[in-house]
């Protein structure tokens, strides 16, 4: 198939498949005795505590390792479009939209019915794509979930589970998912992997295998993470974010996430079973189209 198709839309929704939260939203008892009486019963009190959520897609064109990729054509539909179906399915999110600095992303969006923000060519990353995102907006919102385009088969449940996590963690300025990484994807660096704490909280990615053991090889004993693209963020934090200086770290992996470690910002990370399917160059397209026909999903 030509991953450069004209944008051709389709109403039909993509099929739905069940992403089980493992661990990461801790409340109760524990959260009590985490985060303090006061910040407890601020928790508890309804409708008071992160509770407007939007998604934002950010998409661009002019990728470097595959340009024009959220109009690829997968089974006949655009990869954004499949990613905005998706992500309408998430019971929690109150509004979704497409942030672009492209027209011809912005007119295939509007195609099929998405409500579109023009953004400026300057946005480094998805992050301050979604922040300018934010600030166009006329409703206020207190989480973003920043969902990549990229990954079309991504599940509400997943959207769903991150915007909780970081509802019931207010010592957290952002969450996100990982699942199991599969060996096979060990060396690759366009499979982030990540590790966590005994709380659920990110200590660090790499596109590195972490951790490292001193045998150079793959441990098949040990759980490593896999880092999914999609991520949620406290909407006042969304605003500093871009006003950080850039940090070796982040630098040295070109990892957007680890800006916010290195800058002592917690995250938190819920554990989910998905199978990622991710695209991330002209070659993906034809895996996940054929992951899709095995599995009769339109």
């Amino acid at each position: 198939m030509n991953p450069m198709s004209i944008c051709t839309s389709s109403s039909s929704s993509s099929s739905s498949t069940k992403a089980w939260i493992f661990h990461g939203i801790a409340v109760g008892a524990a959260v009590a005795v985490a985060i303090g009486a006061h910040a407890y019963l601020y928790l508890r009190r309804p409708g008071k505590f992160r509770t407007r959520v939007v998604g934002i897609i950010p998409a661009r064109f002019a990728s470097s390792r595959f340009p024009g990729k959220p109009l690829v054509q997968i089974l006949g539909k655009p990869m954004i479009q499949r990613t905005w179906e998706r992500a309408k399915m998430a019971s929690s999110l109150d509004h979704v939209v497409v942030a672009t600095d492209d027209e011809k992303i912005a007119d295939c969006c509007r195609g099929f019915g998405a409500d579109v923000i023009i953004t400026s060519e300057s946005c480094r990353n998805g992050t301050e794509r979604c922040n300018e995102a934010l600030q166009k907006l006329e409703k206020k919102y207190d989480i973003v979930v920043n969902i990549q385009g990229d990954e079309p088969l991504i599940e509400p449940e997943i959207i769903d589970g991150i915007v909780k996590a970081l509802q019931a963690a207010p010592d957290a300025v952002f969450s996100t998912a990982v699942t199991s990484l599969k060996p096979e994807d060990a060396f690759d660096p366009n499979r982030v992997k990540c590790v966590v704490d005994n709380h659920g909280y990110a200590i660090y990615f790499s596109r590195g295998l972490i951790p490292f053991n001193k045998s150079a090889n793959v441990n098949p004993q040990f759980p490593y993470l896999l880092h999914l693209g999609i991520q949620s963020y406290d909407s006042k934090f969304l605003k500093i974010y871009p006003e950080l200086t850039p940090t070796p770290l982040q630098m040295e992996e070109d990892l957007e996430q680890l800006k916010v470690l290195e800058n002592g910002y917690k995250m938190k990370v819920i554990k989910v079973d998905h199978e990622a399917h991710g695209v991330d160059a002209p070659e993906d397209v034809e895996k996940i189209e054929h992951f899709m026909r095995e599995r009769n999903l339109s």
